[in-house]
């Protein structure tokens, strides 16, 4: 495997996190919008804007330019958030060797086209086989060494399987799926529902109702990704349930924070000023609005966090509205 190079785009948290995995692996370059970051990685191993204290593997590499970063490829990974996914790839586009593999860090939706991360890679780089890696992985925790688990989700395992190998090391595990719109709806979906998680809890409500919220979001996520053509048993493994559970569970999770931050009463621009990493549900949270109109999918969590976000609703509306829904069976989508 040690033959193969990576480039991988992005310095953010998660992105500088696979990197530094991969690295022990094979011949890795990561590529940084800001060059101080690039320096950094190069001269100290490390990225303490987004990675404080953790110390980088040594033999990662960073480029200044996108065409440093992937020109010697065998499989280019994108760490950048959705909204600005499309740009970045088209502009890697002219440097990448036909038929690498490219797989998605991302776990957003593009607002306008409605599109998964590996729907924009077929249309811009139409022939390259298109991949996402996904689970339930808080960078900080998985640089630090902690135990992960995620899933490698590629429609041939012949590809799958050696780029398995590429991104495990010995206590981050990572599986294989061929359903690459279900492993993709999961990260993108849960995003939305851990808003959710967090606002409750920012409003001070306890266990009991996060957990209702965890399942009934669980149920809505599937039911929405099921009818985009996943497979229900996805979203109960790693890329589902275990993504949601540590998405609405974790102060570590930038989705979660949001959340707890409006649920404090904090004004979104305000909260997002405070950040220096993307929160991927608050841009997801409206293409999830037009996606369930479009399958005709009840999403009565994903509407109240929209109100949420836009300032449509405050938070003790949105969960009296919640709160108000007629009571059926548990198998229903109300």
């Amino acid at each position: 495997m040690n033959n193969l190079k990576v480039g991988l785009l992005g310095g953010g948290s998660w992105g500088t996190t696979v990197a530094s995995l991969v690295s022990r692996n094979t011949d890795t370059t990561i590529w940084a919008r800001n060059e101080e970051t690039v320096n950094e990685i190069n001269s100290h191993h490390t990225n303490e804007k987004y990675l404080p204290g953790a110390k980088l593997y040594h033999n990662l590499k960073a480029a200044h330019t996108i065409k440093d970063a992937v020109k010697d490829a065998d499989v280019v990974v994108m760490g950048i958030p959705a909204q600005k996914f499309r740009d970045v790839l088209t502009q890697a586009r002219p440097h990448i060797r036909p038929w690498v593999p490219i797989v998605s860090l991302s776990k957003g939706l593009e607002q306008g086209t409605r599109m998964r991360m590996t729907e924009i890679i077929e249309e811009v780089m139409p022939g390259h086989p298109a991949g996402v890696l996904s689970g339930p992985n808080l960078a900080r925790e998985v640089i630090a060494g902690q135990a992960a688990a995620s899933v490698i989700s590629m429609v041939d395992d012949n590809i799958a399987i050696p780029l398995q190998k590429i991104f495990s090391t010995g206590l981050f595990r990572v599986y294989r799926n061929d359903d690459v719109i279900g492993c993709e709806l999961g990260g993108a979906l849960k995003n939305v529902i851990a808003i959710a998680a967090g606002v409750g809890a920012g409003a001070g409500a306890g266990e009991n109702t996060r957990s209702m919220v965890v399942t009934r979001g669980l149920a809505e996520l599937t039911r929405l990704g099921v009818a985009m053509g996943g497979k229900p048993a996805t979203f109960a493994g790693l890329a589902g349930m275990g993504d949601l559970v540590a998405t609405c569970y974790s102060p570590l999770s930038r989705n979660h924070t949001v959340g707890y931050q409006i649920g404090k009463g904090r004004k979104l621009d305000d909260i997002i000023a405070d950040m220096s990493m993307v929160a991927e549900g608050v841009k997801t949270v409206p293409v999830v609005i037009e996606l369930g109109e479009k399958y005709d999918c009840v999403m009565p969590i994903a509407q109240e966090v929209y109100k949420m976000v836009h300032g449509i609703a405050t938070v003790e509306d949105s969960f009296r509205g919640l709160l108000k829904r007629e009571i059926g069976s548990e198998a229903d989508p109300l």
